[in-house]
């Protein structure tokens, strides 16, 4: 192709703003206005099915006026109408004969009455469910335990003829009685693990055994577990069993329930959610029966006691008072059981089976636990005692044993319960000599402000607690996490606090006060000042650091840091706190260190509201912000790094001088020289920087005087000298162009050009692959970019007075020349483009945009001939380029490629080149032809910029392109 020349045509920005704003149309009061009230019409569509109806269809409309913005606040927006108005019958699932399509009857009536079930008790009441894990993980032994294992029998297997009724209880019966008599296997020295896996076994043996139709089976194995509840040969373990076992019982009784639940149900009806004794048919109530008379003829009082308690919900389908006259019976045959402790988990599984079936029957409730008060004088009993000699266990570790259980039926009577049972509470323990287990499960079970509000008479009863067995502190931890919920009467604050801190530091085991100092520094937090705190952070220095305790406490040592900054965000109070500092130092282990820091930074990002100059804060936080950044190393993770970045520069940008910039600058290199090895915190160093010379630049008004002068190339200096330490290459890149145009504003043109220089000598160090969030993606579209943006900028950068024309400019097209460029790629055209942009727009006589102070090249040239000329042979040089790569493509593969590059190319000849000239024109006419001469053009576009070009001819000067127009013909695909 011959090389054509280019002419780049004279723009009038001021004439081209004005014709492209937007035509003025005047708003008349009575038009539309988006903030006036609107009239709403509501459509209402009810579709009801009725077994036996046609679907009838019905609609209403109603208009009222509606304010879009108030609306919300009244709950009428159209969404919340919607959902108030919408007809519950459209909720309802289709259904088939009666029963929900999908689903089985016996699941969709289990959904129901779970669901009813769990409305009973209100979230404020803490389900066993997130009790067992926590009894599990606690309550464990390496003791080897026995279990006995239920072998089977041959008895009444499936497949037997079908005795008469009377034959087929008898069979039944005999199986029982041959179970009890010894159809079992002892196994012993089970590990605890070992253990769980057999109760785990004997769990899915129920299941199995319950799916094959073998309900004698599932009985007994049910009974087996029973009985292993009376065992405490391994005394420590117990708790956890109880909960293994009642697992089981749980199981047992829902199968029970659903299989006479699913009885109840015909073809044509379901039990409703509350169903009564007269809607439960004859079958179902008989098979309930038998249930109940297997059960009575269990010989031994704990399996038959524990097993009837499983199925006490079925007493709903024999008779409304079934349930409240169960309780009463079972809660008396719990007097039978001569063990306190298995007497104590039979009550808690009693009130755990109540809650979930009858939890209005508090009465019985309570009658449970008043007959466990008359018997809890056994726990200090000789039958006890000689039990714990024979074991080898202490008091102090039995005594917790009680707990779960105690906690349990002190949750259950509380629940709901009026302040006066309180009060009650109180004078039994007081009766039975202020028992400390006593006491601390009444602690444990009830409202935080009943608690809060009798403080200092429970401290007195703590003090007149006997310590045998279960320490004072463990009370003292209990009525401690119930000030941290609820506020004691302020005149009793402070003498709460001594009375309890007397017991505290007076405790010699390092893991038993730290426990209580971690509950009691959130009261001291919440109810006094810096002084009180810095005297209980001393403590627990004094406390904690001889035979470097803290280093088997760290966790509650986190707590203790977590709650005084919860509670004091204004850090120049809380570093002003004398022990803070030196609380900091017990954390050794640089994991934990670092965790502590990050959570101190974390509450300074939040809370932090105004920057800050306050020497005791910056320094308090650079030593913070200093131990998470030495923490990096070659195996931190980049999420980790990511994480520590953004709080170091949270910090930064919370750190203001004010008006004294120098002080600013050198926060600024002090933290450099600090935070070294993280890139994103120097990145936002030199934005910041970068933020301070314009600020400083504002605050000038753009006229520096020498010293302002001096500064803002100090803060160019700094950002020149850092860039080069960073990794990432477009990190750099446009951090180059950033400050050199920052330079620029300041009029610091030397060192504007520097920055511009160091941008192009990086470009030919661009990887052709990068890694973009741990994936390696093709470089070339971000370099396009930046690229752009580069172009932009030198528009107004003037040239030096010691170097060539356009200098900055004819390097950068030697370095995008030389750049190895993917030959499947067209971004060097597009390139080249943006040059041809950019030089059309440098050989007008005035710039599109300039900035203030700084004289462009339309002022220092002003229109001159060989600049004019010298812009000319750059742009025939860079259309030479565009027109060889248009060359090579004309094969077959890339002739799509050609057409979109030569129509781009045109739409550019079109938008900034003078086509009056002939040569010019007819390159441009070349094009068009170009672009449709294999027909991969699109058609639609060729006829909407023929439509723009005619569109242009009619305005003034644009009448040389009605001749243009005519020599663009439009062919069509054949």
């Amino acid at each position: 192709m011959a090389v054509f020349p280019w002419h780049s045509r004279n723009r009038n920005y001021k004439a081209e703003f004005a014709s492209c704003r937007l035509e003025a149309v005047p708003l008349e009061f009575g038009d539309y206005h988006p903030l006036k009230p609107i009239t709403v019409t509501e459509s209402k569509t009810k579709k009801v099915s009725r077994k036996g109806s046609t679907s009838s269809t019905s609609s209403s409309s109603s208009s009222s006026m509606v304010d879009p913005l108030s609306s919300v606040l009244d709950g009428t927006d159209p969404l919340s109408m919607f959902a108030a108005t919408a007809d519950p019958a459209a909720t309802v699932a289709a259904t088939v004969g009666g029963h929900p399509v999908g689903t089985g009857v016996e699941d969709s009536s289990r959904k129901k009455r779970d669901r009813d079930d769990s409305s009973i008790m209100g979230s404020d009441f803490e389900p066993w469910a997130s009790k067992r894990g926590e009894i599990l993980a606690r309550y464990t032994t390496t003791e080897k335990l026995s279990i006995n294992l239920f072998m089977g029998s041959e008895k009444g297997k499936a497949g037997s003829a079908t005795p008469a009724m009377s034959e087929k209880v008898r069979t039944r019966l005999e199986e029982l009685d041959d179970f009890e008599e010894g159809s079992q296997k002892e196994l012993l020295n089970l590990t605890q693990q070992d253990y769980v896996n057999r109760i785990e076994e004997l769990n899915q043996s129920l299941k199995d055994a319950w799916a094959s139709d073998q309900k004698v089976k599932a009985l007994k194995i049910v009974i087996q577990c029973s009985k292993l509840l009376s065992d405490t040969s391994v005394i420590q373990f117990y708790p956890s069993k109880f909960v293994l076992i009642t697992d089981i019982l749980d199981t047992f009784g829902r199968l029970v329930y659903e299989r006479i639940f699913s009885m109840c149900v015909d073809n044509r009806s379901v039990l409703p959610d509350h169903f009564s004794p007269e809607n439960v048919n004859d079958t179902a109530k008989e098979t309930c029966l038998n249930w109940f008379f297997k059960i009575a003829s269990i010989r031994e009082l704990i399996p038959r006691f524990y097993v009837e308690a499983s199925i006490l919900k079925c007493n709903k389908f024999l008779s409304k008072t079934g349930i409240s006259e169960c309780l009463p019976r079972l809660t008396c045959m719990i007097r039978g059981i001569g063990d306190p402790l298995v007497s104590v988990y039979a009550r808690a599984y009693l009130c755990r089976v109540g809650m979930e079936v009858a939890p209005h029957l508090k009465e019985s409730l309570n009658k449970n636990f008043f007959d466990f008060l008359l018997t809890f004088k056994q726990i200090h009993g000789d039958t006890v005692q000689n039990q714990l000699v024979v074991q080898g266990v202490e008091l102090p570790s039995y005594l917790p044993l009680y707990s779960p259980a105690m906690d349990w039926i002190f949750q259950c009577i509380s629940y709901h319960a009026p302040e006066t049972l309180l009060t009650e509470m109180m004078e039994r323990c007081k009766k039975l000599g202020n028992n400390a287990l006593l006491l601390n499960s009444v602690m444990s079970a009830f409202r935080a402000e009943f608690i809060a509000t009798r403080s200092v008479d429970f401290i007195a009863m703590i003090k007149e607690c006997d310590e045998s067995g279960f320490p004072k502190h463990l009370l003292f931890h209990s009525l401690g996490l119930n000030l941290a919920l609820a506020d004691p009467p302020e005149a009793d604050r402070l003498q709460i606090l001594n009375e309890a801190w007397k017991v505290i530091t007076k405790l010699k085991n390092p893991q038993d006060y730290v426990n209580c100092a971690e509950v009691w520094v959130e009261y001291t937090c919440k109810h006094f000042t810096k002084r009180e705190v810095n005297t209980v952070l001393a403590d627990v220095i004094k406390h904690m650091t001889p035979d470097r305790a803290f280093e088997d406490s760290y966790p509650q040592l986190q707590s203790i840091i977590k709650k005084v900054i919860a509670h004091f965000h204004d850090f120049s109070v809380l570093f002003s706190v004398e022990k803070f500092l030196p609380f900091l130092d017990m954390f050794q282990k640089e994991s934990v260190r670092v965790e502590v820091c990050k959570c101190i930074m974390e509450v300074f990002i939040k809370h932090q509201q105004e920057p800050t100059k306050d020497p005791v804060i910056l320094n308090a936080l650079l030593h913070v912000c200093k131990t998470m950044h030495d923490s990096v190393n070659a195996l931190t993770l980049e999420d980790e790094k990511r994480m520590l970045a953004y709080l170091i520069n949270g910090f930064i940008k919370m750190v203001s001088f004010g008006r004294d910039f120098e002080q600013q600058l050198s926060f600024y290199v002090e933290a450099r020289s600090m935070f070294c090895n993280l890139e994103p915190v120097l990145v936002q160093l030199i934005h910041s920087v970068n933020r301070l010379a314009m600020e400083t630049r504002k605050v000038m008004k753009g006229n520096h005087s020498r010293k302002t002068a001096a500064f803002v190339r100090a803060c160019v200096a700094y950002c020149f000298i850092t860039i080069p330490s960073l990794a990432g290459i477009f990190t750099r890149l446009n951090l180059y162009l950033h400050s050199g145009q920052v330079a620029l504003a300041n009029q610091c043109l030397s060192q504007a050009d520097a920055f511009f220089k160091a941008a192009i000598s990086l470009v030919p160090e661009v990887p052709k692959m990068i890694n973009i969030d741990g994936k390696m993606r093709p470089s070339e579209s971000f370099l396009l970019e930046f690229l752009c943006n580069f172009f932009s900028t030198l528009l107004i950068v003037p040239d030096h007075p010691e170097h060539g024309v356009l200098f900055l400019v004819r390097e950068l097209l030697n370095v995008i020349q030389d750049y190895t460029w993917e030959d499947s790629s067209d971004d060097k055209v597009h390139i080249y483009t943006c040059v041809l942009h950019l030089l059309s727009a440098m050989s007008q006589e005035s710039y599109l945009y300039h900035i203030d102070k700084v004289d462009s090249n339309d002022s220092l040239y002003g229109g001159d001939s060989k600049f004019l000329a010298e812009n000319n042979k750059l742009c025939e040089t860079v259309m030479a380029q565009i027109l060889e790569h248009l060359k090579t493509l004309a094969k077959d593969e890339a002739l799509k490629r050609q057409s979109s590059l030569g129509l781009s190319f045109f739409n550019s000849i079109l938008a900034h080149g003078d086509l009056r000239n002939n040569r010019l024109n007819q390159l441009s006419v070349n094009l068009w032809h170009l672009a449709q001469r294999h027909g991969c053009a699109d058609t639609r576009t060729m006829v909407k910029t023929l439509e723009y070009i005619k569109k242009r001819s009619k305005q003034p000067g644009m009448g040389h392109l009605t001749e243009l127009a005519l020599r663009l013909p439009l062919q069509t695909r054949t």
